[in-house]
This record gives structure tokens, sequence and C-alpha cells, in this order.
């Protein structure tokens, strides 16, 4: 019974900054990966960042040294620091756990960045 739940999106200017959280809750494996998505109107899924169990992190391209990842194992929480938004930013960013080759998903939190 795995939830996940993301919270800390909004309106920000370009610029600006917001941290993204999820709070997964259930039966949690140890080993596991949790992730950041996000999809824009029009566009495909794509991974934002991910962390590993272990805290392996890795980036897509277009938010590297902009994003940050990181995560609470004891809390099940990840987090996700979003410095310098730009307009591009804007979507609905899901959090994802990969666990046991099986894939969870939130519900999703809008980011939304203006001029």
């Amino acid at each position: 019974q795995v939830q996940l739940v993301e919270s800390g999106g909004g309106l920000v200017q370009a610029g600006g900054s917001l941290r993204l959280s999820c709070a997964a809750s259930g039966s949690i494996f140890s080993i596991n990966v949790m992730a950041w998505y996000r999809q824009a109107p029009g566009k495909q899924r794509e991974l934002v960042a991910l962390i590993t169990s272990g805290g392996s992190t890795k980036y897509a391209d277009s938010v590297k040294g902009r994003f940050s990842i990181s995560r609470d194992n004891a809390k099940n929480t990840v987090y996700l620091q979003m410095n310098s938004l730009k307009l591009e930013d804007t979507a609905v960013y899901y959090c994802n756990l990969l666990q046991g080759g099986m894939n969870y998903w939130g519900k999703g939190t809008l980011v939304t960045v203006s001029s």
C-alpha cells in the first residue's frame, strides 16, 4: 500500500526557488530509487532527477547545476531543491518510487514559473 504525496509546488517568478517534498508511506523497501519526473503540456514525461537509497544521484541535463535532489531515508522522503527557475521548468512534477521492480507515483504537484 505505497503512497507518495508531493508538496511544495506553486507559483514562482523566474530566477526564484522552490523546494519540493515527497513523503512515501506504506511498505517501503530499504533499497530503492526515488525520483522526480515532470510533464509539461504537450511534452513527454521526463526524468528530472533520481537518487538511490545509497545516495547516488542523476540529473537531467536541463537542470544540472540548478536542481538538487536529496533524501531522508528515515522519513522515506525525497526532496527537490529547485533554484534559478526558468519558464521552461513549468510542469507538473511527479514523485516516483522504484522498488521491487515496481514503480509507484504520486499525484503530482504543479510548478508554475512566471516572468
